[in-house]
């Protein structure tokens, strides 16, 4: 068997910032990659991203080339404080405990310590943009919108069908196409609940602003530094997203229904958001006022109701949002997307070791790597969904507006704290060493743990670093 041979051929689905994460890393390893994106050109939506420290080291254990695409694109401390290069996380209240000779007041409810660079935000496109430039020309294919996958077991290969009438091959699928996934679609079928994302009845409002307009609305302090402002059914949160930009977003509670074949965005106004935080305290009243006049309403859609049953089937499996689309409150689904993508970079390593030293075939190997990315990441994403939903519930309690159980709401930041540390606290070396140690007990029981690096999920049998 040749190198090319032993060397499995994958086609990820979908070119978002975890589809071009993953490729990194895969191309990284010497593992043959296309991608296919169906649109034009890239593009992300959003304002500002953010991800962790951990996050970051994940994305130096995939592709160092990640973390200078980050950096590169004017990723920034969530706390611009010359003084301290921490970050913090604030919870403050938005809504009532003013002051009269204070009209700027907002009472502190939580500070959680992220470490030194322990949160970094950026603008979404300008990330996207400098991460393209980390793959390797011919691995990108655009305008390819995926119609069906052929994966019968007794073939050797996997097809893939496009829209456009092409068909292509491959020896597995990983499929990174986003909350709508076409993928999800085809493994779980469209009679399955779970085929279709949910509405949370959350909408939200988001903008970038000026950093020198910010600083005259809510002060030099809230404006250099992360804010959550917590109210009844609404919220808000600011950050820096670069050395002059301020992302903004508003979340707010939605009872009506939003059906599935209706657009995820809708046009709205500054009106409609200033309208419902009127009650709110002056400096959100003032920030909201820095909103563009016209702007997008985004329906928030997750998969909480009908979470999918396995991630993956055969020679294909789902990643990020594809598998576990998050509403965005903790502020992670992207890093939950970035440590799918090093659990199977790693697989990818295992796998084309097996190969090259003709352990099993390949088939076998891949089926069996899904198998232990299912195994090892579908509990703590599927976690991550539904904490999301429960910290909105508690940053929107209709009690922030009754003085008389201002007690038993503001009791809420325990849990928010708790959640908060299991996502930024996660051990990805563990889950490395975890991932190679099912890998291997899948393909050969009696496999000793010998020659692993898992400080950056490479192995050194493959020659690379």
């Amino acid at each position: 068997m040749t190198v090319q041979e032993a060397t499995p051929e994958i086609a990820i689905i979908g070119g978002g910032i975890v589809g071009l994460v993953l490729a990194a890393g895969l191309t990284r390893r010497g593992v043959r990659v296309n991608l296919y994106e169906q649109a034009r050109n890239f593009r992300e939506i959003g304002a500002g991203i953010g991800f962790t420290r951990n996050t970051v080291r994940c994305m130096e254990k995939i592709n160092p080339a990640v973390v200078t695409a980050l950096r590169s694109g004017g990723a920034v401390n969530v706390s611009l404080d010359q003084q301290d290069p921490k970050s913090y996380l604030r919870w403050i209240d938005g809504y009532g405990q003013q002051r009269e000779d204070g009209p700027m007041y907002q009472k502190p409810l939580l500070k959680l310590d992220a470490g030194v660079k322990g949160w970094e935000t950026v603008r979404r496109d300008q990330f996207l943009d400098d991460l393209v430039k980390v793959i390797p020309d011919g691995v990108v294919h655009l305008q390819k919108r995926l119609d069906t996958i052929e994966d019968n077991e007794d073939a050797d290969k996997v097809f893939l069908n496009f829209t456009d009438g092409t068909r292509v091959e491959a020896d597995a699928v990983i499929a990174c196409d986003g909350i709508k996934s076409r993928t999800r679609q085809l493994l779980l079928g469209l009679e399955n609940p779970a085929s279709f994302p949910q509405y949370t009845h959350k909408v939200a409002y988001r903008a970038l602003i000026p950093m020198d307009k910010v600083l005259g609305a809510i002060g030099e302090y809230k404006t250099f530094r992360q804010h959550m402002h917590v109210g009844p059914n609404a919220h808000l949160i600011h950050y820096p997203v670069n050395t002059n930009t301020i992302g903004a977003t508003v979340v707010i509670s939605d009872p009506n229904e939003w059906p599935q074949d209706k657009p995820t965005t809708a046009r709205a106004s500054r009106k409609d958001v200033a309208e419902a935080l009127a009650n709110w305290c002056t400096p959100v009243r003032n920030l909201v006022d820095l909103f563009p006049e016209e702007l997008d309403q985004w329906a928030l859609f997750d998969l909480f109701e009908y979470p999918v049953p396995k991630y993956n089937k055969g020679r294909v499996c789902l990643v990020g949002d594809a598998a576990h689309a998050s509403s965005p409150h903790h502020g992670a689904g992207a890093s939950f997307g970035i440590e799918d993508a090093l659990c199977l970079s790693t697989l990818m390593s295992e796998v084309t070791m097996d190969l090259r030293e003709h352990r099993t075939s390949k088939a076998s190997a891949l089926r069996t790597a899904f198998e232990t990315y299912d195994k090892v990441r579908r509990t703590r994403t599927q976690w991550l969904v539904n904490s999301s939903r429960r910290v909105c519930d508690l940053f929107q309690q209709p009690e922030w507006a009754d003085p008389a159980k201002r007690v038993k709401t503001e009791s809420c930041f325990e849990e928010v704290k708790d959640r908060s540390f299991k996502i930024w606290h996660f051990d990805s070396t563990a889950m490395v060493d975890e991932t190679i140690h099912e890998y291997r007990t899948g393909t050969r029981p009696s496999a000793k743990m010998n020659g692993i690096n898992s400080t950056n999920g490479v192995k050194e049998a493959n020659g690379t670093k």
